[in-house]
């Protein structure tokens, strides 16, 4: 289907109120072309007079195109003999009373205006392909009777109906319609029709029946959901819901019919989305089952901290104790990863969330000696999963390198800065230390903590740098580029 196109909108007088209408109506026109069995052309008048715009375009899924070619963009000029200016100038349906021929293909023809506020803003054309029309039977006089009205409503603005239609998950004429008397009885419903409600426990004739029986027959363990179907059903106004029981589920969409005299029916849209549901389901038990796994490893490695914590507590070595507690920082740094993964749907991490909760860890380990602000400058938006726990334990060790060294556990501040790039991700962490007194034993350093950053950096494909901050300011950077 063409969408419609605002250029062609561009080139008319319409106001914004026609022009959104028009494209309301084009997200709705597939009901008329599948049950038509019709191409539809959306012609709109250009600002001058004598010309009309072709600005939208789609094909039946019902039957054979009339029209093999693309023609939005087109323009056709005043002509009191063509269909279009005809249907314009008298503000009524007109047709072809013979048919024409198209690549040698016999087409009906219809031209339709659409008189809005006294005026007409467009003409929708119908083209039948005649040579493939489908033979006549309940099936096809259904369709036609529904293209009908759907046509009178056209013509008086009252097609489309709201609210609009989803196209992901809303019923299409093909999937199953059923038609209904102003009364709720089944006038016809579609052999798919008939199935979608086989599937959901009717096993009784459709046509004469209530429709609003069969609703609350097949909903029958749940009336509360029953009594909604039936306003539903029977209201004057579109609705879409689901019908669902244990066995099967099915997508409804209500479009009353009007006539030139006001109601004259119903057309129900149905879907079968059982299999949809189960996937839905299954994807919803599996999404359940990886936070749940998150969740126990978050546990897990909350658990090995704290029996690290408790031996260093036990160990008389300062050095040891050291390397306990650096060992407990980058457990929990990696516990913090998978307790933000247990409460998301998502592949990504809020990791702004993530660094927030190291810098209070780094902030509480430094209180123990002096008073170390740890904060955070900047966003880090949304980062991988696959990322997330590397980049975690990176900005671990080097907070608690710029506490230990960089400050040398006296008060300060150290300040985490997000720099986001097109395709890559810069992170600086900043202190107010004495800086780097020499370079060169920086580069050749065999320090655990730098050696786990460059190693997990680079796994990153990233780079990584540690220099003395600009412009003579007190302290260092460590600065961690990685691709996003």
């Amino acid at each position: 289907m063409a969408l419609l196109s605002q250029s062609m909108l561009d080139h008319t007088t319409l106001d914004d109120s026609d022009q959104q209408w028009l494209r309301d109506f084009v997200n709705e026109w597939q009901m008329l072309a599948d049950t038509s069995f019709s191409d539809l052309i959306l012609w709109v008048p250009d600002r001058d007079e004598s010309i009309f715009w072709a600005a939208a375009q789609t094909r039946p899924s019902t039957g054979p195109t009339a029209l093999e070619d693309d023609v939005v963009g087109d323009s056709i000029h005043y002509d009191h003999e063509h269909l279009v200016t005809e249907a314009f100038l008298s503000e009524t349906i007109v047709e072809t009373s013979d048919n024409q021929l198209r690549s040698g293909i016999p087409v009906d023809v219809w031209a339709i205006p659409i008189l809005r506020r006294a005026r007409v803003i467009a003409v929708v054309e119908r083209h039948t392909n005649r040579m493939g029309v489908r033979a006549p039977g309940s099936l096809e006089d259904a369709y036609l009777e529904a293209a009908d009205a759907l046509s009178v409503m056209a013509w008086r603005a009252t097609y489309p109906v709201q609210p609009p239609s989803d196209p992901s998950i809303s019923p299409q004429v093909g999937d199953g319609m059923i038609l209904l008397s102003q009364s709720g009885i089944i006038a016809y419903a579609t052999p798919n029709a008939v199935s979608v409600f086989r599937r959901l426990g009717w096993a009784g004739d459709m046509q004469g029946e209530d429709l609003r029986r069969i609703a609350l027959h097949v909903l029958n363990s749940s009336p509360q959901i029953g009594q909604t179907v039936v306003r539903d059903i029977t209201g004057l106004q579109v609705r879409e819901f689901d019908l669902e029981t244990n066995e099967a589920s099915s997508r409804v969409r209500v479009v009353p019919l009007f006539g030139l005299e006001g109601p004259i029916g119903t057309m129900v849209l149905c879907s079968d989305t059982t299999e949809l549901r189960h996937r839905d389901r299954a994807l919803i038990t599996k999404d359940a089952t990886i936070r749940e796994i998150h969740h126990r490893v978050k546990n897990n490695l909350q658990t090995v901290a704290a029996l690290l914590r408790l031996q260093a507590r036990r160990i008389s070595s300062p050095e040891a104790r050291r390397a306990l507690q650096d060992a407990t920082g980058r457990v929990q740094a990696i516990a913090v990863v998978h307790e933000i993964l247990s409460r998301t749907f998502d592949e990504d991490v809020a990791f702004n969330d993530v660094v927030d909760k190291i810098l209070q860890m780094v902030g509480d380990v430094a209180a123990a000696t002096n008073e170390v602000q740890a904060r955070r400058q900047g966003d880090f938006g949304m980062i991988p999963a696959g990322t997330a726990t590397s980049l975690a334990l990176v900005i671990t060790e080097l907070c608690q390198n710029a506490v230990e060294h960089g400050l040398r556990r006296e008060t300060g501040v150290v300040t985490v800065q997000p720099t986001r790039h097109e395709q890559e991700l810069e992170v600086a962490v900043i202190d107010q230390g004495l800086g780097i007194t020499d370079p060169v034993d920086i580069k050749g350093s065999k320090s655990l903590g730098l050696s786990i950053v460059r190693t997990l950096v680079s796994d990153l494909h990233g780079s990584f740098e540690l220099v003395n901050n600009p412009d003579g300011e007190p302290g260092a950077r460590a600065v961690v580029r990685i691709p996003i």
